[in-house]
Protein backbone atom coordinates (compact mmCIF):
# COMPACT_ATOMS: atom_id res chain seq x y z
CA UNK A 1 0.00 0.00 0.00
CA UNK A 2 1.34 3.43 -0.95
CA UNK A 3 2.08 5.84 1.85
CA UNK A 4 0.17 9.10 1.73
CA UNK A 5 1.79 12.40 2.50
CA UNK A 6 -0.08 15.06 4.43
CA UNK A 7 1.15 18.64 4.32
CA UNK A 8 -0.12 20.70 7.24
CA UNK A 9 -0.37 24.23 5.89
CA UNK A 10 -0.89 26.34 8.98
CA UNK A 11 -1.85 29.71 7.57
CA UNK A 12 -4.38 32.39 8.32
CA UNK A 13 -7.42 32.59 6.10
CA UNK A 14 -7.66 28.97 4.98
CA UNK A 15 -11.26 28.54 6.10
CA UNK A 16 -13.74 29.26 3.35
CA UNK A 17 -17.17 28.13 2.25
CA UNK A 18 -16.14 26.61 -1.08
CA UNK A 19 -15.66 22.85 -1.05
CA UNK A 20 -14.30 22.04 -4.50
CA UNK A 21 -11.18 22.75 -6.53
CA UNK A 22 -10.53 22.37 -10.26
CA UNK A 23 -7.33 20.46 -11.06
CA UNK A 24 -4.97 21.31 -13.93
CA UNK A 25 -2.05 18.98 -14.66
CA UNK A 26 0.97 19.02 -16.98
CA UNK A 27 3.23 16.09 -17.77
CA UNK A 28 5.85 15.82 -20.48
CA UNK A 29 3.46 13.79 -22.64
CA UNK A 30 0.29 15.76 -21.86
CA UNK A 31 0.66 19.48 -21.17
CA UNK A 32 -2.12 21.41 -19.49
CA UNK A 33 -4.91 18.92 -18.90
CA UNK A 34 -8.05 19.80 -16.96
CA UNK A 35 -8.61 16.88 -14.62
CA UNK A 36 -11.99 17.80 -13.18
CA UNK A 37 -13.09 18.60 -9.64
CA UNK A 38 -11.65 17.65 -6.28
CA UNK A 39 -13.78 18.08 -3.17
CA UNK A 40 -12.46 18.87 0.26
CA UNK A 41 -12.78 16.05 2.75
CA UNK A 42 -13.18 16.02 6.51
CA UNK A 43 -10.31 13.56 6.94
CA UNK A 44 -6.91 12.95 5.43
CA UNK A 45 -6.40 9.57 3.84
CA UNK A 46 -3.43 8.81 6.06
CA UNK A 47 -1.70 9.97 9.20
CA UNK A 48 0.51 13.01 8.51
CA UNK A 49 4.17 12.29 8.03
CA UNK A 50 5.32 15.72 6.87
CA UNK A 51 4.26 18.46 9.23
CA UNK A 52 7.23 20.23 10.79
CA UNK A 53 9.18 21.83 7.95
CA UNK A 54 6.84 24.67 7.06
CA UNK A 55 8.22 28.16 6.85
CA UNK A 56 7.18 31.00 9.09
CA UNK A 57 5.96 33.37 6.43
CA UNK A 58 6.93 37.03 6.23
CA UNK A 59 5.63 37.63 2.74
CA UNK A 60 4.20 40.68 1.05
CA UNK A 61 1.32 40.44 -1.45
CA UNK A 62 2.55 39.14 -4.78
CA UNK A 63 2.91 41.97 -7.29
CA UNK A 64 3.92 40.91 -10.80
CA UNK A 65 4.99 38.32 -13.33
CA UNK A 66 7.33 39.51 -16.04
CA UNK A 67 9.98 38.76 -18.62
CA UNK A 68 13.03 40.36 -20.26
CA UNK A 69 13.11 41.93 -23.71
CA UNK A 70 16.14 41.00 -25.82
CA UNK A 71 17.15 41.33 -29.46
CA UNK A 72 17.48 37.60 -30.07
CA UNK A 73 13.86 37.16 -28.95
CA UNK A 74 12.85 39.65 -31.64
CA UNK A 75 14.89 37.79 -34.25
CA UNK A 76 13.23 34.51 -33.27
CA UNK A 77 9.64 35.69 -33.37
CA UNK A 78 10.18 37.46 -36.71
CA UNK A 79 10.81 34.05 -38.31
CA UNK A 80 7.14 33.17 -37.76
CA UNK A 81 4.06 34.29 -39.65
CA UNK A 82 2.14 37.34 -38.49
CA UNK A 83 -0.65 35.13 -37.19
CA UNK A 84 1.77 33.00 -35.19
CA UNK A 85 3.46 36.08 -33.77
CA UNK A 86 0.12 37.46 -32.60
CA UNK A 87 -0.89 34.19 -30.97
CA UNK A 88 2.36 33.92 -29.02
CA UNK A 89 2.27 37.53 -27.83
CA UNK A 90 -1.38 37.16 -26.83
CA UNK A 91 -0.70 33.98 -24.91
CA UNK A 92 2.21 35.52 -22.99
CA UNK A 93 1.00 39.08 -22.34
CA UNK A 94 -2.77 39.45 -22.78
CA UNK A 95 -4.92 39.73 -19.63
CA UNK A 96 -6.93 36.74 -20.90
CA UNK A 97 -3.88 34.84 -22.16
CA UNK A 98 -1.91 32.00 -20.63
CA UNK A 99 0.92 33.72 -18.74
CA UNK A 100 -0.49 37.23 -18.20
CA UNK A 101 2.86 38.98 -17.80
CA UNK A 102 2.52 42.65 -16.82
CA UNK A 103 6.14 43.70 -16.22
CA UNK A 104 9.21 43.89 -18.43
CA UNK A 105 12.92 44.06 -17.73
CA UNK A 106 15.09 46.16 -20.06
CA UNK A 107 18.81 46.62 -20.54
CA UNK A 108 20.61 49.91 -21.02
CA UNK A 109 23.24 49.17 -23.69
CA UNK A 110 23.67 45.61 -25.00
CA UNK A 111 23.26 42.46 -22.95
CA UNK A 112 24.39 38.91 -23.69
CA UNK A 113 21.26 38.25 -25.76
CA UNK A 114 21.78 41.23 -28.01
CA UNK A 115 23.09 40.45 -31.48
CA UNK A 116 26.39 42.17 -30.71
CA UNK A 117 27.80 44.84 -28.46
CA UNK A 118 26.42 48.38 -28.72
CA UNK A 119 25.97 51.26 -26.30
CA UNK A 120 23.80 54.35 -26.10
CA UNK A 121 26.84 56.62 -26.05
CA UNK A 122 30.02 55.73 -27.92
CA UNK A 123 31.74 59.12 -27.61
CA UNK A 124 34.52 58.91 -25.03
CA UNK A 125 34.44 61.77 -22.54
CA UNK A 126 30.82 62.72 -23.32
CA UNK A 127 30.05 63.60 -19.69
CA UNK A 128 27.31 66.00 -20.82
CA UNK A 129 25.62 63.10 -22.70
CA UNK A 130 25.29 65.17 -25.86
CA UNK A 131 25.49 62.01 -27.96
CA UNK A 132 23.47 59.69 -25.73
CA UNK A 133 20.59 58.16 -27.71
CA UNK A 134 18.35 55.09 -28.05
CA UNK A 135 18.22 54.96 -31.85
CA UNK A 136 19.54 51.40 -31.89
CA UNK A 137 16.80 50.33 -29.46
CA UNK A 138 14.09 52.03 -31.52
CA UNK A 139 14.99 49.87 -34.52
CA UNK A 140 15.27 46.69 -32.48
CA UNK A 141 14.15 45.77 -28.97
CA UNK A 142 11.56 48.56 -28.78
CA UNK A 143 9.81 46.85 -31.71
CA UNK A 144 9.46 43.75 -29.53
CA UNK A 145 8.19 45.82 -26.61
CA UNK A 146 5.53 47.39 -28.84
CA UNK A 147 4.34 43.92 -29.85
CA UNK A 148 3.83 43.09 -26.17
CA UNK A 149 2.17 46.42 -25.37
CA UNK A 150 -0.45 45.75 -28.02
CA UNK A 151 -1.76 42.97 -25.79
CA UNK A 152 -0.84 44.46 -22.40
CA UNK A 153 -1.07 48.27 -22.73
CA UNK A 154 -0.62 48.78 -18.99
CA UNK A 155 2.76 47.03 -18.93
CA UNK A 156 5.46 48.72 -16.84
CA UNK A 157 9.23 48.25 -16.94
CA UNK A 158 12.49 48.38 -15.06
CA UNK A 159 16.04 48.67 -16.32
CA UNK A 160 19.54 47.50 -15.47
CA UNK A 161 22.72 47.65 -17.57
CA UNK A 162 24.94 44.66 -18.29
CA UNK A 163 27.87 46.95 -19.10
CA UNK A 164 28.44 50.70 -19.12
CA UNK A 165 29.83 52.20 -22.32
CA UNK A 166 33.33 50.80 -22.86
CA UNK A 167 34.99 54.17 -22.41
CA UNK A 168 33.75 54.28 -18.81
CA UNK A 169 35.60 51.10 -17.80
CA UNK A 170 39.19 50.47 -16.77
CA UNK A 171 39.66 47.81 -19.46
CA UNK A 172 38.07 50.04 -22.13
CA UNK A 173 35.97 47.09 -23.32
CA UNK A 174 32.41 45.83 -22.85
CA UNK A 175 33.39 42.47 -21.35
CA UNK A 176 35.21 41.56 -18.15
CA UNK A 177 37.19 38.52 -19.31
CA UNK A 178 38.71 37.66 -22.68
CA UNK A 179 37.42 34.76 -24.77
CA UNK A 180 37.40 33.53 -28.39
CA UNK A 181 34.06 35.36 -28.73
CA UNK A 182 35.40 38.86 -28.01
CA UNK A 183 38.45 40.95 -28.88
CA UNK A 184 39.79 41.83 -25.43
CA UNK A 185 43.48 40.90 -25.13
CA UNK A 186 44.04 38.11 -22.63
CA UNK A 187 46.66 40.28 -20.94
CA UNK A 188 43.90 42.51 -19.56
CA UNK A 189 42.41 39.65 -17.53
CA UNK A 190 44.95 40.38 -14.80
CA UNK A 191 42.94 43.50 -13.86
CA UNK A 192 40.37 41.35 -12.09
CA UNK A 193 42.37 40.06 -9.12
CA UNK A 194 45.12 41.50 -6.93
CA UNK A 195 47.23 38.37 -7.30
CA UNK A 196 47.07 38.48 -11.08
CA UNK A 197 45.05 35.27 -11.26
CA UNK A 198 42.85 34.51 -14.25
CA UNK A 199 39.04 34.10 -14.23
CA UNK A 200 37.84 30.52 -14.34
CA UNK A 201 35.98 29.98 -17.65
CA UNK A 202 34.22 26.89 -16.27
CA UNK A 203 32.59 29.01 -13.59
CA UNK A 204 30.46 30.69 -16.27
CA UNK A 205 29.20 27.66 -18.20
CA UNK A 206 25.71 27.49 -16.63
CA UNK A 207 25.48 23.72 -17.11
CA UNK A 208 23.29 23.25 -14.07
CA UNK A 209 23.60 24.49 -10.53
CA UNK A 210 27.13 25.33 -9.48
CA UNK A 211 28.08 23.90 -6.12
CA UNK A 212 29.86 25.86 -3.40
CA UNK A 213 30.85 29.51 -3.15
CA UNK A 214 30.20 31.75 -6.15
CA UNK A 215 32.25 33.43 -7.34
CA UNK A 216 35.19 31.47 -6.00
CA UNK A 217 37.21 34.69 -5.90
CA UNK A 218 35.85 38.25 -5.77
CA UNK A 219 37.09 41.00 -8.04
CA UNK A 220 39.65 43.17 -6.27
CA UNK A 221 38.80 46.40 -8.11
CA UNK A 222 35.91 48.10 -9.85
CA UNK A 223 35.84 47.87 -13.61
CA UNK A 224 33.87 51.10 -13.68
CA UNK A 225 36.22 54.10 -13.46
CA UNK A 226 35.81 55.59 -9.98
CA UNK A 227 36.21 59.22 -11.05
CA UNK A 228 33.35 61.57 -9.95
CA UNK A 229 32.86 62.78 -13.53
CA UNK A 230 32.27 59.23 -14.74
CA UNK A 231 30.10 58.25 -11.78
CA UNK A 232 27.85 61.29 -12.10
CA UNK A 233 27.59 60.98 -15.89
CA UNK A 234 26.59 57.34 -15.46
CA UNK A 235 23.86 58.24 -12.96
CA UNK A 236 22.65 60.85 -15.44
CA UNK A 237 22.57 58.16 -18.15
CA UNK A 238 19.92 56.25 -16.22
CA UNK A 239 17.75 59.36 -16.11
CA UNK A 240 18.30 60.12 -19.79
CA UNK A 241 17.38 56.54 -20.65
CA UNK A 242 14.17 56.78 -18.60
CA UNK A 243 13.24 60.02 -20.36
CA UNK A 244 13.89 58.78 -23.89
CA UNK A 245 11.94 55.58 -23.25
CA UNK A 246 9.06 57.62 -21.84
CA UNK A 247 8.93 59.43 -25.19
CA UNK A 248 8.28 56.00 -26.73
CA UNK A 249 5.43 55.40 -24.23
CA UNK A 250 7.49 52.83 -22.35
CA UNK A 251 7.23 53.69 -18.63
CA UNK A 252 10.25 52.76 -16.48
CA UNK A 253 9.48 52.85 -12.76
CA UNK A 254 12.47 51.02 -11.25
CA UNK A 255 16.23 50.72 -11.81
CA UNK A 256 19.11 48.54 -10.63
CA UNK A 257 22.69 49.64 -11.09
CA UNK A 258 24.13 46.41 -12.60
CA UNK A 259 23.26 42.94 -13.82
CA UNK A 260 25.31 40.21 -12.10
CA UNK A 261 28.26 42.20 -10.80
CA UNK A 262 29.77 38.89 -9.66
CA UNK A 263 29.91 37.14 -13.04
CA UNK A 264 33.22 37.90 -14.71
CA UNK A 265 31.95 37.56 -18.21
CA UNK A 266 33.22 37.33 -21.80
CA UNK A 267 29.96 39.02 -22.86
CA UNK A 268 28.78 42.48 -21.68
CA UNK A 269 29.44 42.82 -17.95
CA UNK A 270 31.06 44.94 -15.27
CA UNK A 271 32.73 43.85 -12.03
CA UNK A 272 32.07 46.01 -8.95
CA UNK A 273 33.42 45.80 -5.42
CA UNK A 274 31.14 46.27 -2.41
CA UNK A 275 32.72 49.68 -1.80
CA UNK A 276 32.16 50.77 -5.39
CA UNK A 277 28.58 49.52 -5.33
CA UNK A 278 27.82 51.47 -2.17
CA UNK A 279 29.54 54.62 -3.39
CA UNK A 280 27.77 54.72 -6.76
CA UNK A 281 24.30 53.92 -5.43
CA UNK A 282 24.53 56.13 -2.33
CA UNK A 283 26.41 59.16 -3.59
CA UNK A 284 25.31 59.30 -7.22
CA UNK A 285 22.45 57.13 -8.46
CA UNK A 286 20.08 57.54 -5.49
CA UNK A 287 20.34 61.34 -5.22
CA UNK A 288 20.23 61.80 -9.00
CA UNK A 289 17.04 59.74 -9.29
CA UNK A 290 15.53 61.54 -6.31
CA UNK A 291 16.20 64.89 -7.93
CA UNK A 292 15.23 64.08 -11.52
CA UNK A 293 12.84 61.14 -11.24
CA UNK A 294 11.52 60.78 -7.69
CA UNK A 295 8.78 58.49 -9.01
CA UNK A 296 11.35 55.84 -9.99
CA UNK A 297 12.26 53.24 -7.36
CA UNK A 298 15.85 52.22 -6.71
CA UNK A 299 16.52 48.55 -6.04
CA UNK A 300 20.00 47.14 -5.53
CA UNK A 301 21.13 44.11 -7.50
CA UNK A 302 21.08 41.96 -9.34
CA UNK A 303 22.77 39.80 -6.71
CA UNK A 304 24.01 36.54 -8.21
CA UNK A 305 26.39 35.65 -5.40
CA UNK A 306 25.89 33.51 -2.30
CA UNK A 307 28.57 35.43 -0.39
CA UNK A 308 26.07 36.51 2.23
CA UNK A 309 28.44 38.75 4.18
CA UNK A 310 29.28 40.64 0.99
CA UNK A 311 25.61 41.16 0.13
CA UNK A 312 24.79 42.18 3.69
CA UNK A 313 27.63 44.72 3.69
CA UNK A 314 26.07 46.44 0.66
CA UNK A 315 22.46 46.22 1.82
CA UNK A 316 23.16 47.39 5.37
CA UNK A 317 25.13 50.38 4.06
CA UNK A 318 22.23 51.38 1.81
CA UNK A 319 19.57 50.94 4.50
CA UNK A 320 21.41 52.32 7.52
CA UNK A 321 19.98 55.31 9.46
CA UNK A 322 21.03 58.67 8.12
CA UNK A 323 23.48 59.39 10.93
CA UNK A 324 25.42 56.21 10.14
CA UNK A 325 25.18 56.40 6.36
CA UNK A 326 26.73 59.73 5.43
CA UNK A 327 27.81 60.11 1.79
CA UNK A 328 31.51 60.42 1.18
CA UNK A 329 30.95 63.61 -0.81
CA UNK A 330 32.19 66.61 1.16
CA UNK A 331 29.38 68.41 3.00
CA UNK A 332 29.89 71.68 1.15
CA UNK A 333 29.59 69.89 -2.21
CA UNK A 334 26.35 67.97 -1.61
CA UNK A 335 23.33 68.83 -3.71
CA UNK A 336 19.91 69.32 -2.15
CA UNK A 337 18.96 65.82 -3.35
CA UNK A 338 22.03 64.33 -1.66
CA UNK A 339 21.14 66.10 1.56
CA UNK A 340 17.48 65.13 1.50
CA UNK A 341 18.23 61.49 0.77
CA UNK A 342 20.05 61.30 4.10
CA UNK A 343 16.63 61.44 5.74
CA UNK A 344 15.03 58.66 3.71
CA UNK A 345 15.68 55.05 2.79
CA UNK A 346 17.96 54.82 -0.23
CA UNK A 347 16.57 51.61 -1.69
CA UNK A 348 13.16 49.96 -1.78
CA UNK A 349 14.13 46.44 -2.73
CA UNK A 350 16.62 43.80 -3.78
CA UNK A 351 17.00 41.70 -6.93
CA UNK A 352 18.28 38.11 -6.76
CA UNK A 353 19.16 35.49 -9.36
CA UNK A 354 21.28 32.34 -9.57
CA UNK A 355 23.26 31.79 -6.33
CA UNK A 356 21.72 34.98 -5.02
CA UNK A 357 18.63 33.03 -3.97
CA UNK A 358 20.68 31.41 -1.23
CA UNK A 359 20.49 34.79 0.54
CA UNK A 360 16.68 35.00 0.52
CA UNK A 361 15.91 33.56 3.95
CA UNK A 362 18.53 35.73 5.65
CA UNK A 363 17.50 38.91 3.84
CA UNK A 364 13.81 38.31 4.51
CA UNK A 365 14.52 38.04 8.23
CA UNK A 366 17.06 40.87 8.47
CA UNK A 367 15.40 43.37 6.11
CA UNK A 368 11.65 42.65 6.19
CA UNK A 369 10.83 46.19 5.03
CA UNK A 370 12.54 45.63 1.67
CA UNK A 371 10.83 44.05 -1.33
CA UNK A 372 12.66 41.12 -2.87
CA UNK A 373 12.28 39.98 -6.46
CA UNK A 374 13.56 37.17 -8.65
CA UNK A 375 15.15 39.42 -11.23
CA UNK A 376 15.90 36.67 -13.77
CA UNK A 377 15.08 32.98 -13.83
CA UNK A 378 17.94 30.61 -14.62
CA UNK A 379 18.71 30.26 -18.31
CA UNK A 380 19.35 26.54 -18.76
CA UNK A 381 21.61 25.10 -21.46
CA UNK A 382 19.54 25.19 -24.64
CA UNK A 383 17.89 21.77 -24.24
CA UNK A 384 14.40 23.21 -23.55
CA UNK A 385 13.33 19.80 -22.24
CA UNK A 386 11.25 18.43 -19.37
CA UNK A 387 14.18 18.50 -16.97
CA UNK A 388 14.52 22.24 -17.57
CA UNK A 389 10.80 22.66 -16.96
CA UNK A 390 11.01 20.84 -13.63
CA UNK A 391 13.92 23.00 -12.56
CA UNK A 392 12.04 26.20 -13.40
CA UNK A 393 8.95 24.91 -11.56
CA UNK A 394 11.20 24.34 -8.53
CA UNK A 395 12.68 27.86 -8.85
CA UNK A 396 9.22 29.43 -8.99
CA UNK A 397 8.36 27.68 -5.70
CA UNK A 398 11.66 28.60 -4.08
CA UNK A 399 11.82 32.30 -4.90
CA UNK A 400 8.18 33.05 -4.18
CA UNK A 401 7.96 30.75 -1.18
CA UNK A 402 10.98 32.45 0.36
CA UNK A 403 9.61 35.95 0.02
CA UNK A 404 9.94 37.32 -3.53
CA UNK A 405 6.92 39.35 -4.66
CA UNK A 406 7.89 39.64 -8.35
CA UNK A 407 9.29 36.99 -10.69
CA UNK A 408 10.96 37.56 -14.07
CA UNK A 409 11.66 35.10 -16.84
CA UNK A 410 14.78 35.55 -18.98
CA UNK A 411 14.27 34.95 -22.75
CA UNK A 412 10.67 34.21 -23.67
CA UNK A 413 11.34 33.05 -27.25
CA UNK A 414 14.53 31.81 -28.96
CA UNK A 415 15.56 29.85 -32.03
CA UNK A 416 16.60 26.21 -31.87
CA UNK A 417 19.04 25.82 -28.94
CA UNK A 418 19.07 29.52 -28.11
CA UNK A 419 22.67 30.19 -29.04
CA UNK A 420 23.97 33.70 -28.30
CA UNK A 421 26.63 35.69 -30.11
CA UNK A 422 29.02 34.77 -27.27
CA UNK A 423 28.60 31.02 -27.65
CA UNK A 424 26.00 30.31 -24.93
CA UNK A 425 23.05 27.98 -25.44
CA UNK A 426 20.04 28.87 -23.32
CA UNK A 427 16.36 28.07 -22.87
CA UNK A 428 13.17 29.96 -23.59
CA UNK A 429 9.45 29.60 -22.99
CA UNK A 430 8.82 29.31 -26.73
CA UNK A 431 11.21 27.53 -29.07
CA UNK A 432 11.30 28.50 -32.75
CA UNK A 433 12.50 25.56 -34.83
CA UNK A 434 14.11 26.78 -38.01
CA UNK A 435 14.01 25.02 -41.31
CA UNK A 436 16.71 22.30 -41.66
CA UNK A 437 17.33 23.55 -45.19
CA UNK A 438 18.96 26.77 -44.07
CA UNK A 439 16.74 28.66 -41.66
CA UNK A 440 14.73 31.73 -42.46
CA UNK A 441 10.99 32.22 -42.21
CA UNK A 442 10.06 29.49 -44.66
CA UNK A 443 9.58 26.24 -42.81
CA UNK A 444 10.02 27.66 -39.30
CA UNK A 445 7.72 26.24 -36.63
CA UNK A 446 7.38 26.78 -32.89
CA UNK A 447 6.53 24.92 -29.69
CA UNK A 448 5.71 25.87 -26.11
CA UNK A 449 8.40 24.34 -23.91
CA UNK A 450 7.87 22.66 -20.50
CA UNK A 451 9.10 25.90 -18.89
CA UNK A 452 6.17 27.72 -20.49
CA UNK A 453 3.76 25.40 -18.70
CA UNK A 454 5.72 25.67 -15.44
CA UNK A 455 4.99 29.41 -15.54
CA UNK A 456 1.39 28.93 -16.60
CA UNK A 457 0.66 26.79 -13.54
CA UNK A 458 1.58 29.85 -11.48
CA UNK A 459 0.92 33.03 -13.43
CA UNK A 460 -2.38 32.02 -15.03
CA UNK A 461 -4.05 31.87 -11.61
CA UNK A 462 -1.91 33.77 -9.09
CA UNK A 463 -2.95 37.35 -9.71
CA UNK A 464 -1.14 40.48 -8.52
CA UNK A 465 -2.32 41.13 -4.98
CA UNK A 466 -2.47 37.44 -4.09
CA UNK A 467 -1.22 36.50 -0.62
CA UNK A 468 1.13 33.62 0.07
CA UNK A 469 -0.53 31.46 2.72
CA UNK A 470 1.88 28.54 2.99
CA UNK A 471 5.00 27.10 1.45
CA UNK A 472 6.38 23.59 1.62
CA UNK A 473 9.91 23.38 0.14
CA UNK A 474 10.78 20.36 -1.94
CA UNK A 475 11.25 17.11 0.01
CA UNK A 476 11.18 13.55 -1.29
CA UNK A 477 10.36 14.92 -4.74
CA UNK A 478 7.24 16.81 -3.58
CA UNK A 479 6.65 20.55 -3.21
CA UNK A 480 3.59 22.67 -2.51
CA UNK A 481 2.62 26.31 -2.18
CA UNK A 482 -0.75 27.94 -1.36
CA UNK A 483 -2.04 31.41 -2.27
CA UNK A 484 -5.20 33.35 -1.60
CA UNK A 485 -6.23 35.63 -4.46
CA UNK A 486 -7.81 39.06 -4.00
CA UNK A 487 -11.22 37.48 -4.72
CA UNK A 488 -10.72 35.17 -1.72
CA UNK A 489 -10.23 32.02 -3.79
CA UNK A 490 -7.32 29.76 -2.89
CA UNK A 491 -4.79 28.36 -5.35
CA UNK A 492 -2.73 25.28 -4.47
CA UNK A 493 0.30 24.49 -6.67
CA UNK A 494 2.10 21.16 -6.28
CA UNK A 495 4.90 19.36 -8.06
CA UNK A 496 5.97 15.72 -8.16
CA UNK A 497 9.44 14.92 -9.51
CA UNK A 498 9.27 11.21 -8.65
CA UNK A 499 9.15 8.41 -11.21
CA UNK A 500 5.83 7.21 -9.83
CA UNK A 501 2.51 8.82 -8.92
CA UNK A 502 2.24 10.17 -5.39
CA UNK A 503 -0.93 10.63 -3.34
CA UNK A 504 -0.94 13.78 -1.26
CA UNK A 505 -3.18 15.26 1.42
CA UNK A 506 -3.06 18.98 2.11
CA UNK A 507 -4.74 20.39 5.19
CA UNK A 508 -6.66 23.58 4.46
CA UNK A 509 -8.02 24.81 7.75
CA UNK A 510 -10.08 21.95 9.20
CA UNK A 511 -10.49 20.08 5.92
CA UNK A 512 -8.22 18.24 3.52
CA UNK A 513 -7.47 18.37 -0.18
CA UNK A 514 -6.80 14.69 -0.97
CA UNK A 515 -5.15 14.46 -4.36
CA UNK A 516 -3.05 12.21 -6.57
CA UNK A 517 -0.07 13.67 -8.41
CA UNK A 518 1.07 11.97 -11.61
CA UNK A 519 4.74 11.07 -11.94
CA UNK A 520 6.84 14.06 -13.05
CA UNK A 521 3.96 16.51 -13.06
CA UNK A 522 3.02 20.12 -12.43
CA UNK A 523 -0.38 20.59 -10.76
CA UNK A 524 -2.59 23.53 -9.88
CA UNK A 525 -5.83 23.33 -7.88
CA UNK A 526 -8.09 26.38 -8.07
CA UNK A 527 -10.97 26.94 -5.67
CA UNK A 528 -14.31 27.33 -7.35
Amino acid sequence: MKKLTTLFLMAVGLEASAQTFTQYTTTEQQPWQTKGKVSLASKAKAQPILHSSLFTLHSKPFRAWGTCFNELDLDAIRLLTKEEQEKIMHDIFAPDGDLRFTRGRLTMNANDYSRAWYSCDTVAGDFALKYFNIEHDKANVIQLIKMAQKWQPAMTFWVSPWSPPSWMKINQDYCVASSPYNTQPKEKDYLLFDDGGQPDPNEMQFLGERQGLFPKKLASQNYFIQDPRYLQAYANMFCKFIELYAEENIPIDMVMYQNEAYSYTPYPGCAWTAEGTIKFNKDYLAPTLKEKHPEVKLYVGTFNTNRQDYVEKIVSALTAPANSCVPSVASDQRSSAQLSILNSQLIEGLGFQWEGRENLDYMREMHPNLHMISSESECGNGQMDWRAGEHTFYLLHEYIGRGCDEYYNWNFILCDQGRSAWGWKQNALVQVITSPTGGGREGATYRYTPEYYAYKHFSHFVEPGSTLLAFYPIKDGLQAIVFQRPDGKRVVICGNTNNEAKPLSIQLGKKYLNINLAAHSFNTFVEK
